[in-house]
């Protein structure tokens, strides 16, 4: 059975200060634990029910785990229709160095909707994009939303938050930085460096006048119909990623 502090610990979670303040996140599902028993995250305690736990024994050696009933995962879930099992998670954000971001660096400035930030993570997984550089006013990447969208996709992708101005005042090395923008070059006609920048802005207003300095080459996805004013971010950056990877 649950305690009364357990289920205060979990729920207090939903809150951005609180995870920062017990360095812990919350993981549900069978689908996204499954992929969490396969990653280097450290897993503090697993919630499920006996039919979850009688099944996935075997991969729990190690790990801690509790039995609940369906109305105890309820009360501690923050999904519509629980799933089962609900991990307890150590926040462990890898190591930031420049020498490591090989390829493609995708930088996200003032992205604030979750699932925007959790699909393009899964984007990032899908096209080979190892690193994700975000602004700090960034939305929370162990946000729940966030966490849930990536689909499993966050524990293979590393995630950092920096001031992004200083993160270019900083870099220790000449790379091409790419900014998406509705106006520019065709991206489609553009010579993409294999080691690089790409930015992609704000949903609303883009990529900030501070950021938008250190842009080499401004592209552009054309618009065949000139119909829609725009594209969502996350669609935006899988037409992106497709190019450029």
């Amino acid at each position: 059975m649950l305690s009364k502090n357990q289920i205060k610990h979990i729920k207090s979670l939903q809150l951005k200060k609180n995870r920062v303040s017990e360095s812990d996140f919350i993981v549900e599902g069978e689908k996204m634990v499954n992929e969490l028993l396969s990653s280097r995250m450290v897993i503090k305690r697993i919630f499920a029910t006996k039919r979850w736990i009688d099944l996935n024994v075997s991969k729990l050696k190690l790990i801690e785990y509790q039995v609940v009933s369906e109305k105890e995962l309820i009360m501690i879930s923050n999904l519509t229709n629980p799933n089962n099992v609900l991990a307890l998670v150590k926040i462990d954000l890898p190591n930031f160095d420049y020498n490591n971001l090989k390829g493609i660096t995708l930088i996200l400035d003032d992205i604030r909707d979750p699932g925007n930030l959790g699909t393009i993570i899964r984007l990032c997984d899908w096209f080979n994009v190892s690193n994700i550089i975000c602004s700090n006013n960034s939305v929370d990447v162990f946000n729940y939303k966030v966490v849930q969208s990536t689909m499993g996709s966050l524990f293979r992708v590393n995630i950092f938050y920096k001031d992004l101005v200083n993160f270019f005042h900083e870099c220790p090395y000449d790379r091409t930085v790419y900014g998406a923008f509705l106006s520019g070059s065709n991206i489609k006609r553009m010579k993409i460096d294999k080691d690089s920048f790409l930015i992609v802005g704000n949903e609303s207003n883009g990529i900030s006048d501070s950021v938008a300095s250190f842009i080499d080459k401004k592209l552009r996805i054309e618009n065949i119909s000139q119909g829609a004013e725009s594209l969502n971010v996350a669609c935006a950056t899988s037409i992106l990623l497709y190019q450029f990877c």
